[in-house]
């Protein structure tokens, strides 16, 4: 492996990082990445993968077209993942009532996850799904800090799409 293939190892691990809702295990987990190409640019800290692209790192996984992976001179690391479309899966710590971890899935046209934040943003036909929770729009932004959703309805369409489901009450 050279220089720059390690590098881009580090880099694509914000795509893995444990945010807070995480399952932390994946934390201590290696990250695979497979691409068809690799590119990368170390004047701009910038890494291209491109071609039927699969990031894994524990019980996360994202699928894309290509992915460009960016770090800022503090460290922190921003991915763009595009695709027909993007789609990540990853499992939740549990938090009460449920007994185990749920998972989050996502998929859209383009997803935008910021390390420094915690936020990932998901562009065109994106749907979010938290545990047979789901919300679908133009736009969601998800902060996985707090656990907090935003979903903006596409132009001309004027809503947005939600289905909740029914949860026990909590003891």
């Amino acid at each position: 492996m050279n220089h720059h293939q390690q590098r881009a190892l580090a880099l694509i691990a914000v795509l893995a990082t444990a945010p807070a809702a995480a399952e932390q295990a994946d934390s201590t987990k290696p990250t695979q990445i497979e691409a068809n190409r690799m590119s990368a640019d170390d004047t701009r800290r910038m890494n291209v993968f491109e071609g039927n692209v699969v990031v894994t790192r524990g019980t996360l996984n994202i699928r894309a077209d290509r992915i460009v992976v960016r770090q800022d001179a503090e460290g922190f690391q921003y991915a763009t993942a595009t695709g027909n479309p993007v789609r990540f899966r990853q499992r939740q710590d549990a938090k009460p009532p449920e007994t185990e971890g749920v998972w989050l899935e996502g998929e859209a046209k383009r997803i935008e996850l910021d390390d420094k934040s915690g936020k990932i943003e998901l562009f065109e036909q994106a749907r979010v799904n938290r545990g047979g929770d789901e919300v679908a729009g133009a736009y969601i932004l998800v902060d996985q800090r707090s656990d907090f959703f935003t979903v903006t309805p596409g132009k001309g369409e004027g809503r947005v799409r939600a289905t909740l489901q029914p949860k026990p009450p909590a003891k």
